[in-house]
């Protein structure tokens, strides 16, 4: 793979599930699936198996997804079956929002959420969805598996049953419309751009020059066919595989946010993990970072191929001028003291 692959495997040595195992009292070895609310258990051999329910909100061609079934393949290899993992994509657990609840309770063992749902646990969450916090796909995954920067992050949240163990990459979100390339914010004037819906996301779309739109992901491409939207602001992956490309051919990289996607656990599983089992859980969460963000990669080019065969027009873009447009709001949604000192850490870990 690149270079920048090569230096960000590096950093991942140090990874941010250390810190999320270090921080808690160990009540044991395993338990069954009744006291670590993982789901189910079976027997195999001799070894009790705990498995483990993983809710997943995409198809099982996402890297994550592909990701994650490896790491369930070498979980259960290197712990002789103590562990198994079950995932359930495209939703089968419900909607993101409802499997954090579902992780709390122990119904399920584990879930892959969206970034801006844990600022509901702690605000401070909300640093990593800031628009240009981030420099690079390096800087970001450098960042959210650096137990230096996210150790007490990651911790935060453990007295509400949810323990994180890391974070995936979830891409770099583009403006994509229908009438021409974007190169400045006077280049949005006037263009209704679908948006996530937040607060944060709202005003940032406004600042960079447009009309932010929020909708659900299903209801774009009618809308954009329809004139109810102008365009829409996404990964290249989704961009592609949605067709959006055939009613928004202008895709303009303004890099404006990376969101990160949680690994999340509950508390409950962990406390009842014995040593060995937890840093099989960090070695091998760590090599799915790694393979996930080398699956991203690959994918990502196949799509750009799929959509320029399709008629897609990229152009890449000055991104100086947007990030001195949304700089206001980056400062806004700084509220509190941690939130800055957060934010100053990963400003500083730019390379």
């Amino acid at each position: 793979m690149k270079k920048g692959m090569e230096e960000m495997k590096k950093q991942f040595k140090m990874f941010a599930l250390v810190t999320a195992f270090a921080s808690m009292t160990v009540l044991g070895a395993c338990g069954n699936s009744s006291d670590s609310g993982s789901g189910s258990a079976t027997s195999e051999g001799n070894v009790e198996t705990q498995v483990l329910k993983v809710a997943f909100n995409q198809p099982e061609n996402h890297p994550q997804y592909k990701a994650m079934e490896d790491f369930g393949e070498k979980l259960k290899e290197k712990t002789n079956g103590a562990y198994e993992i079950e995932l359930y994509p495209n939703e089968l657990l419900g909607a993101q929002r409802e499997t954090i609840e579902l992780v709390q309770s122990g119904t399920i063992g584990m879930s892959i959420v969206a970034g801006s749902l844990l600022e509901s646990f702690n605000e401070d969450f909300s640093v990593f969805n800031l628009p240009y916090v981030f420099d690079s796909k390096e800087h970001q995954m450098s960042v959210l598996n650096d137990p230096e920067i996210v150790g007490d992050l990651y911790t935060s949240i453990e007295d509400q049953g949810l323990t994180v163990l890391g974070a995936f990459h979830g891409g770099v979100r583009n403006v994509y419309n229908k009438t021409k390339p974007i190169e400045t914010p006077e280049d949005l004037a006037g263009q209704k751009i679908r948006i996530i819906e937040s607060d944060t996301n709202l005003k940032m779309m406004n600042a960079m020059g447009g009309v932010g739109t929020p909708l659900g992901q299903g209801e774009v491409y009618t809308a954009i066919q329809s004139g109810v939207l102008d365009g829409g602001e996404n990964n290249e992956l989704i961009y592609a595989n949605l067709k959006h490309v055939e009613i928004a051919p202008y895709y303009s990289y303004t890099k404006h946010l990376m969101l990160p996607d949680y690994v999340v656990i509950g508390t409950k599983i962990v406390d009842g993990m014995s040593e060995e089992h937890k840093a099989i859980f960090e070695e091998e969460l760590s090599a799915a970072v790694d393979l996930e963000v080398e699956l991203w990669e690959e994918d990502t080019q196949a799509a750009i191929k799929v959509a320029e065969d399709a008629g897609a027009k990229f152009n890449e873009v000055d991104t100086t001028v947007f990030q001195e447009a949304v700089q206001p709001v980056v400062e806004e949604k700084l509220i509190t003291d941690t939130a800055k000192e957060l934010y100053e850490k990963v400003r500083a870990a730019v390379k």
